[in-house]
């Protein structure tokens, strides 16, 4: 990026409004990404470890463990649950909403819809994606795939009724945004580990039953009693409290990596559109609807632009409502759309420019 454009983006504020706001929700992304792969390992991995410790001081009456075999052995079975969730579950979960795939519209509205997302889809300079409607009466739209080539937009029927062409084409820039930037791989990965973590830490919690059976005795007689046994013990209720909360923990890790590329997705959309006030009053829309969705299952709502179910924690804010919902409030989102809509002609200019648009 040039220094010029760096600098007018500085004066207008243009950069700190949309731009830098991509970057920071990237960096928290990856950190909580990070944060979500160390957090498997120490689950998979850290009974090795914690078994190396005891038998190294003698703890456990047999030889040194070395051989990593519980890690190995869970990792093993997430990965094999995962990779059949990554790799089915995206069409699977439109298809289990009932959704048809729109190949020839044969309405107004439909063809309306092919129209946005084909500009939606040269805006963001990808292929466009297979266009799917579902018979739902609630607005929502959503986004699947594994491949930015290969990916899927699904929009409700009650979405093409309720927001005029511009609002819809500033839904669907949003979910050209998650395709961009990957989410939908991403986030398709993440739901499925945080189902392998549900499943296997069942399993997990019977082969410690297993083979702590018998041996509590011997151990509290054994010399590894010292600093190395107390450490051992010390890692140890942590690792089984870190198995107790995994669902929970995994499943927060999931919720924050999404809220965070919702906002994230709304700044792609701003940019996509030049139009941040309309996805702002199609957000608003969609938050204002009193139907409840009987096609989109609430196992699938994180996936939506917005929760299709309207829980009483979307508008909470702190730690335990970020657990619970599983979008960012929509007042803070419409809020930074707004805030968008309403900067200064010359980050006006910008927003417009394509050879800076080109260069970000």
């Amino acid at each position: 990026m040039s220094a010029a454009v760096a600098e007018l983006r500085r004066e207008t504020g243009a950069g700190r409004n949309l731009f830098a706001q991509q970057e920071a929700n990237r960096k928290a992304s990856r950190r909580l990404v990070a944060g979500f792969v160390l957090f498997l390992a120490w689950l998979g991995f850290g009974g090795d470890f914690i078994w190396y410790l005891a038998s190294r001081d003698g703890a456990t009456g047999t030889g040194v463990h070395i051989f990593p075999g519980v890690g190995i052995l869970l990792t093993a079975i997430a990965g094999a649950m995962t990779w059949f969730a990554f790799r089915f579950g995206p069409v699977s979960l439109i298809k289990g909403t009932g959704a048809r795939e729109i190949e020839t519209p044969s309405t107004e509205n439909e063809q309306r819809l092919v129209n946005v997302v084909e500009e939606m889809a040269i805006a963001a300079g990808t292929r466009k994606p297979h266009i799917w409607l579902v018979p739902e009466a609630a607005p929502n739209a959503f986004a699947t795939g594994i491949e930015a080539e290969n990916a899927h937009i699904a929009v409700t029927e009650g979405l093409l009724e309720t927001c005029n062409r511009e609002e819809l084409q500033a839904v669907v820039a949003h979910e050209m945004g998650h395709i961009v930037n990957l989410d939908v791989k991403l986030m398709t990965l993440l739901t499925a580990l945080v189902g392998a973590v549900a499943v296997v830490h069942n399993s997990a919690f019977r082969v410690m039953r297993f083979g702590s059976g018998g041996r509590g005795r011997s151990r509290s007689n054994n010399k590894g009693s010292g600093a190395g046994g107390v450490l051992v013990i010390v890692l140890l209720v942590v690792w089984i409290i870190s198995w107790l909360i995994a669902p929970l923990v995994t499943r927060y890790m999931a919720m924050k990596v999404g809220r965070s590329r919702e906002f994230l997705a709304d700044a792609m959309s701003a940019q996509f559109t030049r139009n941040p006030a309309a996805l702002a009053e199609a957000l608003t829309k969609i938050g204002a609807s009193t139907v409840k969705p009987t096609a989109i299952p609430k196992s699938s709502a994180q996936l939506c632009i917005a929760d299709p179910f309207h829980s009483a924690w979307d508008e909470r804010k702190g730690k335990f409502a970020d657990l619970m919902a599983t979008h960012p409030p929509l007042s803070d989102r419409v809020g930074r759309l707004r805030e968008m809509a309403y900067q200064g002609a010359a980050a006006g200019e910008i927003l417009h420019n394509p050879l800076i648009m080109s260069e970000a």
